[in-house]
């Protein structure tokens, strides 16, 4: 009687066990994700070495959304981590470190720290998509994305649009280093 009582508590454990092994996977794979950040292209709101993690489900159930902090596979080993600037059907233009969308000025508060700690010169070169791609607007299933750190950043300027089913999911949350630990914010 001992013996099938330890059997069948070692056969709980086994199975306890063996539940949480499979909600870690099915949470890591469909829910969420663990991305560190590699490069200063997001400065001054992430920085090289920060832990995030990904919300993959969001995107799943709505659409991306204006200044959201997106990871995408840039490559096929590669997955980048930048600003949502354009939506699909928007005209973007940036002129004298302005953003325009639609032809309407755009405030970008998340730039503010990294243009305060400028000499000189602009945060963001004056572009449009026209100039860049030759298309007038983001095409639809496309978004355009870029770092905060616009001088370092390699962002849709240099490989234009990314598709929406390349997108990963929203950076919700950065976890280290921990006196950095927070929400990640569109603003």
């Amino acid at each position: 009687m001992r013996q099938t009582k330890k059997r069948n508590e070692t056969f709980a454990w086994f199975r306890a066990i063996a539940l949480s092994v499979l909600i870690v996977i099915v949470v890591r794979t469909f829910i969420l994700g663990n991305y560190i950040v590699d490069g200063p292209s997001m400065e001054s709101t992430l920085y090289n070495g920060d832990r995030l993690i990904v919300n993959k489900i969001n995107y799943k159930l709505s659409q991306p959304k204006r200044f959201d902090v997106v990871i995408f596979h840039a490559t096929k080993t590669d997955d980048y981590v930048k600003r949502v600037i354009g939506l699909p059907g928007d005209t973007i233009q940036y002129r004298n470190d302005q953003l325009y969308v639609n032809g309407k000025p755009v405030n970008e508060p998340f730039l503010k720290q990294k243009k305060n700690s400028m000499l000189a010169g602009q945060l963001t070169w004056d572009f449009s998509l026209k100039e860049l791609t030759g298309k007038e607007k983001v095409p639809k299933g496309m978004l355009w994305v870029m770092g905060d750190n616009r001088q370092n950043s390699t962002d849709s300027r240099v490989f234009h649009f990314v598709s929406e089913k390349k997108v990963v999911g929203k950076v919700d949350l950065r976890y280290w280093p921990i006196n950095h630990f927070g929400m990640i914010h569109r603003n």
